[in-house]
């Protein structure tokens, strides 16, 4: 067999166009483990283990996750032309102009399909049923909200620039009848093949959905949850903190380029080393960040029991800047349930000592940022003009 037919064909249709009709996962012939593989297979696995393990040593790793799983809500949706930092999500309140805050609700709405689904795998394993409820959510009064959100496609999508049709088109997934098919084979590829690497069983799930692409929105967003919904389920990470999408932002090209070949070409291999690479980068990237905020919170816990004269409010508010790193006096005395006058002269004392900042040119409704910590996470989410 020509390894261009490998992954798929590329058939006619009666509209005159040619659309892809994927095979059934595993390839045939099977994925070739060259040395290059076995090694960038090895570093996957091995700096996995290691972002695994450093969840172990981190004083409270749900506040982490809970803030990282904002940053991949970010990245992810910055792909699909969101318009939205990480600190557009954090500072977001009334005063955000109308597009600003269209780019925050799918933010927050991938927050929520995020989360919702890491619970609902402890009761229902990866499927295409709660694939179709995750995509519900990532839609529900978004952009896109009027695409059937929850449910697959019932006509033909097309994949590229603004403008184009579907005989222009850089990419023609299958036909909706075909595309049914194939979702049902991806559900069976989930459950089998246990012999097959995780790490590159997962490579495998995410290509295929995206050739797939079963949904007429939001197929970028769901493929790249499958990653981390994949991996926690499998109990690879116990907490979800590898998130590529920042890999795939800065590899953006390269990225399509590895999908098409193997439609193309039947080229699983080179993508396969492209997504073990991101791995192990992401997770390092993810480690070291971990580290520098566990660091981070050791100097400033010293700072706060040394210099604040009740330390245990201080000690308190400085748990839950982990999670709200961006504050005003009402938040913090609801936090902490103390008195407005208690809250604000604790938050002078963080002012003071250098944890919190402000903006002196604000006078009314003053916000506080716990800028350390935003300055690590925000890395990568930048908007770029």
């Amino acid at each position: 067999m020509a390894l261009s037919n490998r992954a798929g064909v590329f058939m006619n249709q009666p509209g005159g166009y040619r659309a892809f009709i994927p095979k059934p996962l595993p390839p045939d012939p099977p994925l070739k483990m060259d040395n290059d593989m076995l090694l960038l297979l090895s570093t996957a696995d091995r700096c996995l283990g290691r972002l695994d393990g450093i969840t172990q040593i981190l004083p409270n790793p749900d506040l982490f996750v809970a803030m990282y799983v904002k940053k991949e809500a970010v990245l992810s949706s910055q792909i699909e032309g969101t318009q939205a930092s990480l600190i557009d999500v954090l500072d977001a309140d009334d005063s955000v102009d109308v597009e600003k805050e269209k780019s925050i609700e799918e933010i927050v709405n991938y927050i929520k399909a995020m989360n919702y689904g890491l619970t609902r795998l402890e009761e229902l394993p990866l499927s295409l049923r709660l694939i179709k409820e995750i995509h519900k959510i990532l839609l529900q009064d978004v952009r896109g909200g009027e695409r059937s959100p929850g449910e697959f496609r019932k006509s033909q999508n097309w994949i590229g620039p603004a403008g184009c049709t579907l005989s222009s088109a850089t990419f023609v997934p299958p036909p909706h009848h075909e595309a049914m098919k194939a979702m049902a084979d991806l559900e069976l590829f989930f459950h089998e093949y246990e012999d097959i690497p995780p790490l590159i069983k997962i490579g495998f799930i995410h290509a295929q959905f995206e050739t797939i692409h079963p949904f007429l929105d939001g197929n970028g967003r769901i493929g790249r949850l499958l990653i981390t919904f994949w991996l926690c389920q499998q109990k690879i990470l116990r907490k979800p903190l590898l998130y590529l999408s920042h890999f795939f932002k800065m590899n953006r090209t390269e990225y399509y380029d590895r999908l098409m070949d193997i439609r193309l070409k039947g080229d699983w291999e080179n993508w396969i080393k492209f997504f073990l690479k991101g791995i192990a980068q992401v997770s390092i990237e993810a480690t070291e960040t971990a580290k520098k905020i566990l660091k981070m919170k050791e100097e400033h816990s010293k700072l706060i029991n040394s210099r604040i004269k009740n330390p245990s409010n201080g000690l308190k508010l400085l748990e839950n800047l982990f999670e709200h790193p961006v504050v005003t006096i009402n938040k913090v005395a609801d936090m902490l349930e103390v008195t407005y006058p208690t809250a604000n002269a604790l938050v002078s004392q963080f002012c003071d000592l250098g944890i919190l900042h402000y903006n002196p040119k604000v006078q009314r409704n003053r916000k506080f940022r716990y800028s350390a910590y935003i300055d690590l996470l925000q890395a990568g989410t930048e908007l770029t003009t």
